[in-house]
């Protein structure tokens, strides 16, 4: 079966994907994200309501974390953010990703989640395989994770709590030997 060549607009957004460390002056260009609810809404913490609690996440959590990056077009400012936590397992590690509504839909995302695997297997010792735990009813993260190579791997009927509600979450997964999608 022929594949479709990506359109000139998917092709430019992942060619201007990059991924960098974050550091404080980040703080405002993550409020497009963080504060968002509808952003939120399937990640584990609430939005942020303030400047002050934002400016102490990104200093106390997310600078010392072994593998936490800003996804950013071009050399602009964030409008993203993807980490790799390794578990207390070495070989695993649980993938998050949150990215500014303005950009949802324009292949942001999966181009981050490209590079992600292309890097984090490098840069993190002893990690083998990453995982990424996606609620029953995000359909759109679970077309990103198919489409940056990750396998779908099982339902895990009420899995976690996630704002107040018992949840089924979708387990995905990308090994260090399975090959990277251009």
């Amino acid at each position: 079966m022929e594949q479709e060549a990506p359109s000139q607009a998917e092709s430019t957004t992942e060619d201007t994907v990059t991924l960098r460390p974050f550091d404080l002056a980040d703080v405002d260009p993550m409020t497009a994200w963080a504060s968002d609810p509808v952003a939120t809404a399937f990640v584990t913490w609430d939005p942020y309501t303030s400047r002050e609690a934002l400016l102490a996440f990104l200093r106390d959590t997310v600078l010392p974390h072994p593998w936490f990056r800003a996804v950013c077009l071009g050399g602009g400012a964030p409008v993203g953010a993807v980490s790799v936590t390794p578990t207390d397992d070495r070989c695993r590690a649980e993938l998050g990703i949150v990215l500014a509504r303005a950009h949802w839909g324009k292949g942001v995302a999966t181009a981050a989640l490209k590079r992600t695997v292309a890097a984090v297997f490098g840069d993190l010792e002893g990690v083998e395989r990453v995982e990424a735990l996606v609620d029953v009813d995000n359909a759109a993260s679970q077309r990103v994770l198919d489409k940056a190579g990750f396998q779908r791997e099982a339902v895990l009927r009420s899995y976690c709590v996630v704002k107040g509600r018992l949840r089924d979450m979708v387990i995905y997964s990308f090994i260090s030997t399975d090959p990277v999608v251009e």
